[in-house]
């Protein structure tokens, strides 16, 4: 039976440190779903459907990668893909805290299903969503921090 890894967030816009865990995480798993979480509540620049698309694209061609949309349990989602795990990227200790707290609450709702954190790589350790978003919105140029399907999605907006 295939090893899969569940890589959730919002890719609200996906960057390269996000296509940089799922490239590390088949390394470990044979199958990575990235899950793109439905959270209208955190006022995101692109709808759920774009960010689907964008991602989608970015991995185009990459039998082992499949990007869908959820809301709900992280849990849930994982069992509907009979995933093994759930894949996180750390970029500094800041990031810890949080991450441990939610590996515990889901290592509560469902002891079979592990959270693997993979180190940043020193490249993208100070690349966020929430920055991309800023310096793109001011006219700064991105386009080296993203995939380039990603970056007439920020110039448009």
């Amino acid at each position: 039976m295939k090893k899969t890894a569940i890589y959730p967030g919002t890719f609200d816009p996906i960057t390269l440190g996000h296509v940089d865990v799922v490239k590390r995480g088949l390394k470990m798993f044979d199958r990575v779903v990235i899950g793109v979480a439905d959270n209208p509540g955190k006022g995101p620049m692109f709808d759920v459907e774009t960010r689907l698309s964008m991602v989608r694209e970015t991995f185009k061609g990459e039998p082992n990668v499949e990007a869908v949309c959820f809301n709900g349990l992280l849990v849930d989602l994982a069992h509907g893909h009979q995933a093994a795990a759930i894949l996180r990227g750390l970029r500094a200790a800041s990031d810890f805290e949080y991450e441990f707290q939610m590996a515990t609450m889901n290592r509560r709702l469902d002891e079979r299903i592990e959270t693997v954190f993979v180190m940043a790589r020193e490249d993208y350790t100070f690349v966020s969503s929430r920055f991309i978003r800023e310096i793109s919105s001011m006219g700064g140029d991105v386009s080296e921090l993203v995939p380039p399907v990603v970056v007439p999605f920020l110039a448009a907006k």
